[in-house]
């Protein structure tokens, strides 16, 4: 079974992918590759994106969480070794419906990108942010 938080996730990177109007392959084979790292198969990925929550989105609850799902959409945008303004106006978004103040958000968005782009890993990251 998959958590509503997880499958809120899926859809969020989902969506991370269209919001340039550009699907590219590379970005769905990184979203497969997203799930098979949670121990969600292909079926299960599927269905989820088929079949979205009629609830109301599960934002994560911890500071862990949100940064490693927030670093998930960033490598989501630079999975075409691309960013568009769609791209990063939508991850500003998703940082905004996480919690962070308005006043950090473009820093924010800056630092995840950038993070996403030298590919660090979610504990590199939060180490740099506890600096």
């Amino acid at each position: 079974m998959i958590s509503t938080e997880l499958k809120s996730h899926f859809l969020r990177l989902y969506q991370m992918a269209f919001s340039d109007d550009n699907f590219d392959v590379l970005e769905l084979k990184m979203l497969y590759r997203f799930a098979e790292e949670r121990g969600v198969s292909e079926v299960q990925l599927q269905q989820v994106l088929l079949n979205p929550l009629t609830d109301d989105a599960k934002i994560p609850e911890t500071l862990n969480l949100k940064i490693e799902y927030l670093n998930d959409l960033a490598k989501m945008i630079w999975a075409d070794g691309v960013v568009t303004e769609d791209e990063r106006n939508t991850l500003l978004k998703y940082c905004k419906r996480f919690g962070f103040l308005d006043e950090n958000l473009q820093q924010l968005v800056d630092f995840l990108l950038e993070c996403a782009k030298q590919k660090l890993s979610v504990e590199e990251i939060i180490t740099k942010i506890n600096e």
